[in-house]
């Protein structure tokens, strides 16, 4: 593609900065709006310098990712009301406190580090680069992966069964590499201060909001510990407790009443029992004359409010059938619909539609507004999509892209094992620089054009090493993906456990880690 004019080249390279500085740097100095205000910014900058049309900026917002994005958004939130989080972390043996509350990845190994007096940052990066080795092998795992597997139509199972050795492989190599460069540190024979250290950082530990599972040895003290130290406590606090007999003696005396009152009672008893029977013999002569009237309105007001009891009892009735039916069925069929979902991905039906679909079925089952699950669904993040498409649209438009992968393409070669580097190397580049998912919709196409002239199965291929390449080279940077920064963010407001992972610190393991990393999921990606 030829460049463009001169000034849209300008123009268009001024707002994709724009939207680039927001959406890496959300809080600069000098416009502190945010990546999602950012996206549509840039977007709208794009359209104002008309780089775009307003209507090339509608086209390029893709329904597809959205609709998939939202999808899955919901059906999470469903889960999560169904406690399949909760029954997670009961699986790896964590329990909280409250039966409401779960531990975070990041609290519990901060909590860990600090029980066994070890440095914490080996564990944060292995949190942090674990998870986004991990999302690589589905396309549902990152928001890149959904815009490959939108743009490539290649099917859930093709796309695992691609990415899932490269990923079982990441992880292991991951692992060696945190325990070569960590494993003196982690090693250290530690004195009896350490030990000291050690029970001081337990029960901080144990005070602490959550609570691993291993420590219910509080609550398991026997009856009988507890009856002999009751019965030392109430023998320790007894004499405290002893009451002067005089002043017993005194309470008795001031209890007993004289003979005089006792006989003043009686007597005045006996007149008040008088006059209530004769007020009783007049009110039988009233109330004899009425009494044929009122029976039945007293039959009717007892039918009346015979069946307000039997309308309550209804009521109650069905109340206790709803709630036995979420009790035993709503939790399970949750769990089948999204069982559900993820064999239809399988399969190879429409993921958006699907993801959608699953979404609905979910609120029908629920049986109540639909309101309070929807709005925890991150909106912020689908208009971020938005702006985003519209925005690297209008950069496509400038011929930048274009202009600089036609000169990269005679090395890029997919069938050839240097082609394969160099591509590796441009997509861990831009994926630092401009993001992972504006990486993939930037190079996405160029890169697919390239690899199908020269077979089908290197096209798919090209798709799934762009995956694979703008997954890991998260791990390159602090700044190089979301959950970095969530890690390192968590890590840091953690109350009482406070620990700052630093840029270097991150950089020291991410640059080795990603390099041999990616190389070695290159070999396996089929």
């Amino acid at each position: 593609m030829v460049l463009a004019s001169s000034v849209k080249v300008v123009l268009g390279s001024i707002a994709f900065a724009i939207f680039w500085v927001l959406a890496v740097f959300p809080t600069v100095p000098f416009l502190p709006i945010g990546r999602t205000a950012g996206s549509l910014l840039g977007g709208m900058l794009m359209v104002i310098f008309q780089v775009i049309t307003p209507d090339q900026a509608y086209h390029a917002i893709d329904l597809q990712i959205l609709g998939l994005l939202f999808g899955t958004m919901v059906v999470s939130v469903y889960l999560e009301r169904a406690d399949m989080f909760k029954y997670l972390g009961k699986l790896l043996s964590w329990k909280s406190r409250g039966a409401k509350d779960l531990i975070f990845l990041t609290e519990f190994v901060l909590k860990i580090a600090r029980q066994h007096n070890l440095p914490p940052h080996p564990f944060l990066l292995a949190l942090a680069s674990s998870a986004n080795i991990g999302s690589a092998a589905t396309p549902i795992g990152n928001p890149q992966n959904l815009v490959i597997a939108i743009k490539s139509k290649i099917p859930f199972g093709k796309f695992l069964i691609g990415l899932l050795p490269a990923m079982i492989m990441g992880v292991i190599v991951n692992t060696l590499l945190l325990l070569c460069m960590y494993w003196k540190l982690l090693s250290i024979e530690k004195d009896e201060e350490d030990l000291a250290a050690e029970l001081i950082a337990e029960e901080e530990v144990n005070s602490h909001r959550f609570s691993p599972a291993t420590m219910s040895r509080f609550t398991s003290f026997n009856s009988q510990e507890w009856n002999s130290r009751s019965e030392v406590m109430a023998v320790q606090s007894s004499p405290s407790m002893s009451i002067p007999i005089r002043h017993v003696e005194n309470l008795r005396n001031r209890t007993i009443p004289s003979e005089n009152e006792i006989q003043g009672v009686l007597s005045g008893s006996l007149e008040s029992a008088r006059i209530s029977n004769a007020s009783n013999e007049a009110a039988n002569d009233v109330s004899s004359q009425v009494k044929e009237e009122t029976i039945p309105s007293k039959r009717i007001s007892s039918m009346d409010r015979l069946r307000d009891v039997l309308s309550v009892l209804s009521s109650v009735g069905k109340d206790d059938l709803t709630r036995r039916w979420k009790k035993m069925l709503w939790k399970p069929c949750v769990y089948l619909v999204t069982i559900g979902m993820l064999i239809a991905l399988l399969v190879g039906l429409n993921m958006s539609w699907t993801a959608i679909t699953a979404a609905l079925a979910l609120m029908v089952l629920d049986f109540r507004d639909a309101r309070p699950s929807l709005e925890k669904v991150s909106y912020s993040l689908l208009v971020f999509f938005c702006g985003m498409f519209i925005t690297v649209e209008g950069f496509n438009k400038t011929g930048i892209p274009s202009t600089l992968w036609d000169f990269m393409e005679p090395y890029s070669k997919i069938d050839r094992v240097s082609g394969i580097t160099i591509l590796a190397i441009v997509i861990l580049v831009m994926s630092n620089l401009a993001s992972n998912v504006p990486t993939v919709l930037l190079l996405g196409a160029q890169v697919a054009a390239s690899a199908a002239a020269v077979s089908a199965a290197d096209e798919k291929k090209a798709w799934l090493i762009l995956a694979w390449g703008s997954t890991v080279a998260g791990n390159l940077s602090l700044l190089g993906s979301a959950a970095n920064i969530i890690v390192c963010e968590q890590a840091r407001q953690a109350p009482q456990l406070e620990y700052t992972l630093s840029f270097w610190t991150h950089l020291k393991f991410g640059v080795p880690s990603t390099l041999i990393i990616t190389a070695i999921g290159l070999t396996l990606i089929r």
